[in-house]
C-alpha cells in the first residue's frame, strides 16, 4: 500500500493538472457565446459611448459577440455588485469609470471590495467640463467662486449621480478654490444636461464628449476642463490650473473589468484583443474625437493604476468629508 502522504500528492496533483487542462479548454473555446459588458451609467453618456463603441471594434476585428447592458444605479454600485457576484467565466465584464475606485471610500458600506475585481485593459482617459448658462453673469472660476459666497445654496450644481466622476470632481474643486453650492445628483449626464437647459439648476461638470456639442453651439458656457492640460478637442477651454486652482488635475478614464476569480487564460485573451483594437487607426480617430486620450494598458499596469486611483480618491474623499450612506 502506498504511504496516506503519497496518495495525497498524487491526488492533488492529478487536481491541479485537471483544472489546468479545464482552463486550457476554456481559453480555446471562449467565447463560445454573447460577452455581457454592463456599463453603470444610462445609455448615451460617455461611458456608454465609450463602451460601445470600443466592444464594437473588439467585436469586428475578433468575432467576439459583446453585448452593452446599462445597469445605472446607487451610483455605479448595482453594476459593481453584479459584476463581482458574478460567475468567473468571462461571459459578465464591466466597462468601468472611476466610480470603481471611488465608490469603496465614498459609500459608508459596499457589498464589495476592490478586490473582488480582475484589471483586464486599461482604454483612456478624458477631462471633464465645467459648465453655467450663458443667461447667468458667470464667466470664470472666480466669477462662480464668488457666486456661491454671496448667497448659501444659490449655485445649483447638477451632478451625474453621486460618487460618480461629475461629482467628485466638483468636490475636489470644492476643497481647493472654496466653492459652494447645492448639490443637485442625477442618474446620468443626460439627466443632468436636461435640467440645465431647461434652467433648472446653474451648473454641471460633465465628460468633454457630453459637454462640446453644447458649448459649440453657444448653448451652455464653458469655465474650464478638468486635464493637466487642454485637450485637443477642445483647446480654447482653460484647464482648472490656468483659471488659478493650481495643482488641480482630475479625469474620467474607462477600464474593463471582470470577477476576481476571472481565470489568466481568459484575461489574456481579452487584454489582447482591445490591446489590438486600440492600436487601429479608425477606432483610434474614433476616440480621438470624443476627447479621450488614448493609454491601452494591459493587466498588470492596469491593476497598478487602479490602485493608485484608489489610495488617490481615498484622501480627496477623507479631505473633503464627503460620505454617502
Amino acid at each position: 500500500m502506498k504511504p496516506i502522504g503519497t496518495l495525497l500528492t498524487g491526488a492533488l496533483t492529478g487536481a491541479l493538472a485537471a483544472c489546468a487542462m479545464a482552463s486550457a479548454a476554456h481559453a480555446d473555446t471562449y467565447p463560445s457565446r454573447p460577452i455581457r459588458t454592463l456599463v453603470a451609467f444610462p445609455a448615451g453618456g460617455s461611458a456608454d459611448i465609450v463602451a460601445r463603441m470600443v466592444t464594437q471594434k473588439v467585436g469586428e476585428m475578433s468575432g467576439f459577440n459583446f453585448v452593452v447592458e446599462n445597469r445605472p444605479g446607487a451610483g455605479g454600485n448595482l453594476a459593481f455588485d453584479a459584476t463581482a457576484s458574478a460567475p468567473p467565466d468571462g461571459y459578465t465584464l464591466l466597462f468601468s469609470t472611476p466610480g470603481i475606485a471611488i465608490n469603496p471610500s465614498l459609500y459608508r458600506k459596499v457589498e464589495y471590495k476592490l478586490s473582488d475585481f480582475k484589471p483586464i485593459a486599461l482604454v483612456g482617459e478624458a477631462p471633464l467640463v465645467l459648465m453655467t448658462r450663458p443667461d447667468l453673469p458667470i464667466h470664470d472660476i472666480k466669477d462662480l467662486v464668488a457666486a456661491g459666497k454671496e448667497k448659501p445654496d444659490a449655485v445649483r450644481f447638477a451632478s451625474s449621480g453621486n460618487g460618480s466622476s461629475s461629482h467628485l470632481a466638483m468636490e475636489v474643486l470644492k476643497s481647493m478654490a472654496g466653492l459652494q453650492y447645492l448639490h443637485v445628483p442625477y442618474k446620468g449626464g443626460g439627466a443632468a444636461m436636461a435640467d440645465m437647459l431647461g434652467k433648472r439648476v446653474d451648473v454641471t461638470m460633465l465628460p468633454i464628449s457630453e459637454s462640446m456639442p453644447y458649448i459649440r453651439d453657444n448653448r451652455l458656457r464653458a469655465l474650464g476642463q478638468t486635464g493637466a492640460k487642454r485637450s485637443p478637442i477642445a483647446p480654447d477651454i482653460p484647464t482648472f490650473a490656468e483659471e488659478g486652482v493650481k495643482g488641480y488635475s482630475v479625469t474620467t478614464w474607462y477600464m474593463l473589468l471582470g470577477p476576481a476569480r476571472l481565470p489568466d487564460a481568459v484575461v489574456n485573451t481579452l487584454a489582447e484583443k482591445f490591446d489590438q483594437a486600440l492600436k487601429s487607426p479608425d477606432l483610434q480617430q474614433k476616440l480621438r474625437n470624443a476627447g479621450v486620450s488614448i493609454i491601452n494598458e494591459g493587466p498588470v499596469q492596469t491593476k497598478a493604476f487602479l490602485d493608485q486611483q484608489a489610495a488617490s480618491w481615498a484622501k480627496a474623499i477623507a479631505a473633503s468629508g464627503t460620505h454617502i450612506d
